[in-house]
């Protein structure tokens, strides 16, 4: 087991990775920069290192500075939480190479599900269902182009292969609009990845975004924990995940995450991922694969009782899965809220000190936040700013115990989203599970 970790992350995923090293009896060293110096993991570190000013690029996206920091401080490993590192496969290979052990998957993995494009290959060499698309990128034929796009059927979706985040995607509903739609969305995936290339895929109308979780060691043992849902998003930025997805026949579910499982084997995957699924009809279609530990992860932690993260870090020092499928059973029923510092109605962010807070409490009850009374949200990062996490028996208990939960939280200072997630869980469609990707924006504009 490792002595020492690097964190090279912010708010409460950092939080969640250093309790996660005390447990295991690591010691921590926190990567910060000039704006995060009061974060709440930087107070229980071992070791704070400031690695540069607020600015990510200069910060915590900015590699040298990592490394050095772990060098002087005699870290072995790193983690990336869940930001932009943690996916960048240029970044995993400089800490492999530096003599350090990254904590995810090898930069040759990385590459091949990062490309999206490449990714889908793979998911259809191992037998997993795809959106129907292009089969490789657009090149500069037009004919070419109109004619795929006959062949899919509109509406389609223009895609950039190295995209992320909900960027670099354009929906086209008629063939007049297609080639300068193509055109844009080329530039803007250019500007935002460095990569023009896109693909067409076909664009479902009332699809769910289905997850489903993977674990696998540097052993050959791989495991599945089960699915979650996590359809409802606001321009492809997650707001609120459960788990299981509800209404999906548990036998679809464990024989499309069989097929995830056998194609970790075959990548030669190492540590936590997740297989990103639209979901209609019965159907599942692959669209992503995510290389790393997700937002969304502690719904599937309170259904399954596995620390995703503990594991993580176990894989990562060599250690062989102790689980095996038989040991992964799902119990009850967890939604998560994402608490976002920022308006409700308009999704404008609000930074600012917090005056007060309150955390819920009771059975079932989890909070994943950097929060504290005084706290100063700063303006140069994404507006999350914890997570509410509620187990129940069954889905509506979970509900239950979530409004409940919603209620007793207090924020004061700054404006949440919290008023827009108790209108999420009062709404009679969500309760029924009546779920698409496009149900928040429909409830927001309604």
């Amino acid at each position: 087991m490792f002595n020492k970790i690097a964190i090279a992350n912010r708010g409460e995923i950092a939080l969640r990775i250093l309790r996660a090293c005390k447990e295991l009896g690591i010691k921590t060293v926190a990567l910060h920069s000039k704006a995060d110096r009061d974060l709440m993991h930087v107070r229980l570190a071992d070791e704070t290192v400031c690695i540069g000013p607020s600015r990510p690029r200069e910060s915590y996206l900015h590699a040298p500075a990592i490394l050095s920091a772990m060098e002087v401080t005699d870290a072995e490993a790193v983690h990336p939480g869940y930001g932009f590192l943690s996916e960048n496969a240029d970044f995993a290979e400089q800490v492999e190479q530096s003599g350090f052990v990254f904590i995810g998957p090898t930069a040759s993995v990385i590459r091949t599900m990062g490309d999206k494009v490449s990714a889908i290959r793979t998911m259809k060499a191992a037998g997993i269902p795809t959106v129907p698309g292009s089969d490789g990128t657009l090149d500069d034929d037009s004919d070419r182009t109109l004619a795929l796009a006959h062949q899919i059927g509109y509406p389609v979706i223009i895609k950039a292969a190295a995209g992320g985040g909900g960027r670099g995607m354009r929906v086209v509903r008629s063939e007049a609009a297609l080639l300068n739609a193509v055109q844009l969305t080329r530039s803007e995936a250019g500007a935002a990845f460095g990569d023009d290339r896109v693909y067409l895929e076909k664009f479902l109308e009332r699809p769910r975004h289905v997850e489903i979780q993977v674990l696998a060691d540097t052993h050959g043992n791989v495991i599945h924990l089960g699915d979650r849902d996590c359809s409802l998003q606001r321009r492809h930025q997650k707001v609120l995940e459960e788990a299981p997805a509800p209404g999906i026949d548990p036998a679809l579910r464990d024989r499309i995450a069989e097929r995830c499982v056998q194609a970790c084997r075959e990548i030669g995957y190492r540590g936590a991922g997740t297989f990103e699924f639209l979901y209609q009809d019965d159907e599942f279609y692959f669209i992503e694969m995510n290389t790393r530990v997700q937002v969304e992860h502690p719904v599937t932690e309170m259904v399954t009782g596995v620390d995703i993260v503990k594991e993580q870090i176990k894989i990562a020092a060599g250690q062989p899965l102790t689980l095996t499928q038989r040991d992964i059973v799902l119990r009850g029923h967890a939604i998560e809220c994402r608490v976002n510092a920022e308006d409700p109605r308009t999704f404008i962010p609000c930074p600012g000190e917090v005056k007060l807070f309150h955390a819920p409490g009771g059975n079932g009850i989890r909070v994943d936040s950097h929060l504290y009374t005084g706290y100063r949200v700063p303006a140069d990062y994404d507006s999350l700013i914890g997570k509410l996490i509620c187990l129940g028996e069954n889905r509506d208990s979970a509900i239950a115990r979530m409004r409940n939960a919603l209620d007793e939280t207090v924020i004061n200072g700054i404006r949440t989203n919290l008023p827009l997630h108790q209108q999420i869980l009062g709404n009679g469609n969500f309760q029924r599970g009546e779920l698409s990707i496009y149900f928040l924006e429909r409830l927001i504009e309604s």
